[in-house]
């Protein structure tokens, strides 16, 4: 979990929410309406969150054609400040939506070779190595930027987390894709500690 608090979630309306006939058990027609969502809350249980629908009703910022690759990072970075706004993990999935790795294959996005296309893997590479250090960071310092190509982008950062003495120092490297889909757009191709940040292992 990260230091920064987790705000809850809920759905407004629901599809159940609507005007519906209904048959008696004397095949009698019977009109039930259900326009207010307080009115059939007795009857179906609300297993989520009072904020749900407020905090999900937005997907997560993801790549922008005008995003430069300064931005990208900046974005990113500011999610996983914020992480659990407006949700728990909100930030790591912003992380995802940035990342050029191919789910279907194993990905150095960390360094060392993962599966990381299921989401819960990659979240818990956040939550089980010195990479929590970015989940609710109180400071960051940029050290070096550097187009090392014209479409390739790195940089350093230097990150305070919430924690005493927890700090870090990681380095982006951005790529611009070029054809397809994804033409133009600046994706995180890795995010690596300047440490040895699975010198503990990791069971992801």
């Amino acid at each position: 979990m990260s230091c920064c608090s987790s705000l809850s979630a809920a759905p407004s309306s629901m599809s159940l929410i609507t005007n519906r006939k209904f048959t008696s058990s004397v095949n009698k027609p019977v009109t039930v309406s259900m326009n207010s969502r307080f009115r059939v809350s007795a009857e179906v249980p609300d297993f989520l969150p009072a904020d749900w629908h407020d905090a999900h009703k937005k997907d997560p910022i993801g790549p922008r054609l005008h995003f430069t690759a300064e931005e990208a990072i900046q974005h990113q970075l500011d999610a996983l400040r914020y992480n659990d706004r407006p949700h728990q993990d909100y930030g790591i999935e912003v992380m995802y939506q940035f990342a050029g790795f191919d789910p279907l294959r194993r990905s150095t996005y960390f360094g060392p070779f993962f599966d990381l296309g299921q989401f819960e893997r990659f979240r818990r590479v956040f939550h089980h190595s010195t990479y929590r250090v970015l989940l609710g960071h109180k400071e960051r310092k940029i050290l070096s930027s550097l187009f090392v190509e014209e479409n390739r982008f790195k940089q350093r950062v230097w990150i305070r987390g919430c924690r005493p003495k927890e700090e870090e120092i990681f380095q982006f490297t951005m790529v611009q894709r070029v054809g397809g889909s994804w033409d133009g757009y600046w994706l995180t191709e890795s995010l690596l500690n300047d440490g040895d940040a699975f010198s503990g292992g990791l069971a992801y």
